[in-house]
């Protein structure tokens, strides 16, 4: 059965939030729990600092390339059919990974775990949205946003106990066996399909030009400050004007970048989380390999450490995401924005000897941060822009969260490559690494202070373009 718009009948809602929620929840805990076996992947694949990087990088840029293609697959084909694609992708290479014969190899497999994750992303935030009307939305988003921030938190804890006990490949495996979960529940819980709009047709060289600008920027970045890198990022920039000219020429462009103009609510709310994602995509990776490596703790241990933040922002997002839809988001996500700020400042004087109260403190600024930011800042995004629109704007969401993630990366990337090249960290060179996390870490703070600016000036959601977004919902 196909729905359109906010149909879905009242029996319908609670299973479509149980499975966005649990779609939702599958990526990140993949890749926290995998940060958390950095180390024994080293190890296994005798691989450099760089190619480490490339194990969460990968990922990311795969799942960038495929966000946008993702929106407008579901308005085509239909949003349910492309969550279940979405998942048999992201589940048949979570089980390839660990029998990768080479890191080059584990690498490609991780940039098809993430275009499965982008598929699943998208569609359960476009599929939740459709379903509940303005007033719900803020607290539905909330538990979606939180479901993302559980699987962060769980993926350091649960990926620790896992690593220890049945070693790294145990992480990819229990992954693979909650996506069968997931599938099992949309076969049987979710029996409608949602598909608005009247698209019939992928622009493929559209999709083409804009993957293609990403790559040249992503591993440009990477390979900074070669005269390689920089003219790889030049033809990125190039590249992705002309994707930006392509669609503003189309009838049917597959994503639509007028909704960027006169709306500020929706850029200046994309512009926020795209700085947000790039300030702190890349906490947990350091922090891992700080705990590990200076502090000496075992992966269960860091990963006990380590859940503080995202426990503290899946408990709170329900709420600040409830909160949203009575109080302005700008208000509640410029104040998050601040505190994650302060958290990262914080980070950014790590050293041999820093107490764990001190990374403590810094992990519950980033907790409430995150959680009064997120939330609100989903809701947002999604309720500045008619129905027919949402897949686009979930499409737009998780880019500015993955293109932000990326950034994160290739910053890091750029500092590791600097700073310690093709060497492995070993005790000799421990010293240099944790100058690579003070440099990383006042970038991040530095980024996040200019993200309160565009989340404060964003303008007004209620009575504003949500009223205009609901208006056009009805006609």
């Amino acid at each position: 059965m196909v729905r359109t718009g906010n149909q879905s009948p009242d029996i319908s809602k609670n299973a479509v939030l149980a499975v966005a929620a649990l779609t939702a929840f599958l990526p990140p805990f993949m890749l926290s729990s995998v940060n958390i076996a950095l180390p024994s992947i080293q190890q296994a694949y005798s691989a450099s600092a760089v190619w480490l990087s490339w194990v969460a990088t990968s990922y990311l840029l795969s799942s960038a390339v495929f966000l946008i293609p993702a929106g407008k697959m579901g308005d085509i084909w239909g949003r349910k059919r492309i969550l279940v694609l979405g998942t048999w992708i992201f589940i048949v290479s979570t089980i390839l990974c660990p029998l990768a014969p080479t890191m080059p190899f584990f690498i490609f497999l991780r940039a098809v775990q993430g275009a499965g994750g982008s598929l699943m992303l998208t569609m359960g935030m476009a599929i939740l949205t459709s379903v509940f009307p303005s007033a719900e939305r803020g607290k539905a988003l909330g538990v979606n946003v939180a479901s993302i921030y559980l699987g962060s938190s769980a993926g350091p804890f649960f990926g620790g106990l896992l690593i220890a006990a049945f070693g790294w490949a145990s992480v990819f495996y229990v992954n693979a066996l909650l996506g069968a979960v997931s599938i099992f529940l949309l076969k049987t819980r979710v029996p409608f399909e949602w598909r608005e709009g009247s698209s019939k047709r992928l622009d493929l060289p559209g999709c083409f030009i804009y993957g293609a600008s990403l790559v040249a920027v992503m591993y440009g970045a990477s390979i900074l400050p070669s005269v390689w890198g920089i003219s790889l990022m030049a033809a990125g920039g190039v590249l992705f004007a002309v994707f930006i000219r392509r669609m503003l020429r189309s009838e049917d462009p597959l994503f639509e970048i007028r909704l960027f103009s006169g709306n500020r609510v929706f850029a200046f709310s994309n512009a926020a989380a795209l700085i947000n994602y790039a300030a702190t995509y890349s906490v947990a990776f350091l922090l891992s390999l700080y705990l590990q490596y200076i502090k000496g703790m075992s992966p269960s241990e860091a990963g006990v450490v380590m859940v503080t933040q995202p426990l503290l922002q899946a408990f709170l997002s329900p709420y600040t995401g409830k909160l949203s839809d009575r109080i302005e988001p700008g208000l509640l996500a410029s104040g998050g924005m601040l505190s994650t700020a302060l958290g990262l400042t914080i980070f950014a004087f790590l050293g041999r000897e820093t107490p764990m109260a001190f990374i403590f403190t810094a992990l519950i600024l980033l907790g409430l941060g995150f959680a009064f930011f997120s939330s609100p800042n989903t809701n947002a995004i999604m309720g500045s822009v008619p129905s027919r629109f949402y897949g686009a704007a979930s499409g737009s969401v998780g880019t500015m969260r993955v293109l932000g993630q990326m950034t994160s990366m290739a910053v890091i990337t750029v500092v590791f490559a600097a700073l310690l090249g093709s060497e492995q960290i070993t005790p000799e060179r421990y010293g240099t690494f944790l100058v690579v996390v003070k440099i990383s870490f006042s970038i991040s703070s530095l980024l996040c202070f200019l993200g309160v600016f565009f989340s404060w000036f964003r303008g007004n959601l209620h009575g504003g373009h949500a009223g205009k977004a609901e208006r056009e919902e009805g006609q």
